[in-house]
């Protein structure tokens, strides 16, 4: 039965017919008030939807990515995915592929540019340490012999490889072309609570970035597109034998050295593995997709829900009545100092922070400001997020991660001592280093933080997914105990 209201409601006489209503007038007003009603239930359906979002998020654990650039929080949330997310991973696994192939060419490319200047007799500039971005800092004086500018004798087979890698630097711009670049940031902040950011400096010259990394993982794979990447594919496969020789010549390498040309280990890890990736019958595995580099400028999204885990038991399934599953809504947030003041916005209702400091570091400078030593940034931004107010109940939960690169690092002979005075006479043993980087950070959080709280810290290498996964069950456990007894449940 229809409404019809009373003669003193005040909408009576607007919702009223007109008087002498034709019935094609009549036909014209119920589909304006049909259409009416559509978007009225169309809006009261987007409500009850944001509100049960609202709701979700309410109950959801937000855990947030935090650290410089390159020190593994993308790879961080890929263990989780491949752990806990095994559907998302499958979806991403054939967009990796393009990354993965524009990692080999940009590594390969920026090798020519090596071998084009030491043929043109280029001269390094005196401030070449500074420019690297990379290049060890409070280096001891180099002796002569080391120091020399002799040419390196390069012969007409390096010219033959210059010009049949020629297509490679045509392929680096139209791959950049493919994925699409990001803005070039202007400013810089060493932590997201600095009120005065500071002009980038004016030989920073940006990694390669995408504004959001999902378009380039999740493409609408159109024939055009899928042809693209089958000749991306072809031009590698037709330089492979040119890549690895160039990559192993032993004459480049020193070229290479000497230049202080970066090569992250991702770079080397895929050409080294050039067989079996340039070529047309690749397959995309795990352990490419970890090392697989493509900085970007937004911020990534995943939710992780966790259907088993220790709430099974029956004292907290009983607290966890009505929620079968725990779900994580984790943010991955770039590390770069010209991205940093993005961060703000992600704190509020933050309940974890995964820190991640990497430990090879500690004779690097950071890419975007030289004059900053990277294990030092690490230092001063941990102190900002154990300091704030803001975050003084969130669970800082921190990765002292590449123990591996460390280790290789110390093996070479590389002294910590020479980059960190107070490191003493300490055994240059990565047990010894990695102990001396713990207490540290654990002594900022002791005197940083605003309230007495649990902390933990873990040596990872999150490339090694099997130890990885490990580390992170007992995170998720101990975040779960964390939650629970905050809540006073237990």
């Amino acid at each position: 039965m229809a409404f019809i209201p009373p003669p003193n409601d005040p909408f009576f006489e607007l919702m009223r017919p007109p008087p002498n209503e034709t019935p094609a007038q009549m036909t014209a007003r119920l589909e304006r008030e049909r259409e009416a009603q559509r978007i009225n239930d169309s809006i009261e359906e987007d409500i009850r939807n944001h509100r049960a979002r609202l709701k979700r998020e309410k109950a959801a654990v937000k855990v947030l990515l935090l650290g410089q650039a390159e020190s593994g929080k993308s790879t961080t949330l890929k263990n989780f995915l491949i752990k806990w997310a095994p559907e998302a991973w499958a979806r991403e696994r054939d967009g990796w592929r393009l990354i993965i192939h524009f990692n080999i060419v940009r590594a390969i490319v920026a090798i020519l540019r090596v071998v084009e200047a030491e043929l043109g007799g280029d001269e390094p500039l005196e401030d070449d340490d500074k420019l690297d971005g990379r290049a060890s800092i409070l280096s001891p004086p180099a002796s002569p012999s080391s120091s020399s500018r002799a040419p390196l004798t390069f012969t007409d087979r390096h010219q033959l490889l210059m010009i049949r890698l020629a297509p490679l630097r045509g392929l680096e711009a139209d791959l950049k072309r493919r994925l699409g670049q990001s803005e070039t940031p202007t400013s810089m902040v060493a932590s997201p609570f600095d009120t005065h950011a500071t002009p980038t400096r004016q030989r920073f010259n940006p990694e390669f970035s995408v504004r959001n990394l999902d378009d380039v993982l999740s493409p609408t794979w159109t024939s055009a597109a899928r042809a693209e990447i089958a000749s991306v594919t072809d031009t590698l496969a037709n330089c492979r034998e040119d890549m690895k020789a160039l990559w192993a010549d032993p004459v480049v390498q020193q070229a290479v050295k000497r230049r202080k040309t970066h090569l992250p280990e991702s770079h080397r890890y895929f050409l080294d593995s050039l067989d079996r990736i340039a070529c047309r019958t690749y397959s995309v595995t795990d352990n490419d997709i970890l090392r697989a580099r493509l900085r970007t400028t937004g911020v990534r999204e995943h939710r992780i829900v966790f259907n088993n885990g220790p709430w099974e038991t029956t004292q907290v399934s009983q607290i966890r009545s009505g929620q079968p599953a725990w779900e994580w809504c984790i943010y991955d947030v770039g590390g770069c100092r010209t991205q940093r003041t993005a961060w703000l916005p992600f704190f509020e209702n933050t309940n974890v922070i995964i820190f991640l400091c990497p430990m090879n570091v500690f004779d690097e400078r950071l890419q975007e400001d030289s004059r900053v030593n990277r294990l030092e940034d690490s230092f001063l931004l941990w102190q900002s997020i154990c300091s704030t107010k803001l975050l003084a109940r969130t669970q800082l939960i921190m990765f002292l991660n590449k123990t591996d690169l460390l280790k290789r690092k110390l093996k070479r002979g590389v002294q910590v001592k020479q980059y960190l005075p107070s490191y003493g006479n300490r055994p240059n043993e990565v047990g010894h280093v990695s102990k001396y980087f713990k207490d540290k950070f654990k002594e900022i959080l002791h005197q940083q933080s605003p309230l007495p709280r649990t902390h933990y810290i873990y040596f990872t290498t999150v490339t090694d997914t099997t130890s990885t996964a490990k580390t992170l069950e007992s995170i998720r456990d101990g975040v779960l105990r964390e939650n629970l007894k905050s809540s006073q449940l237990i």
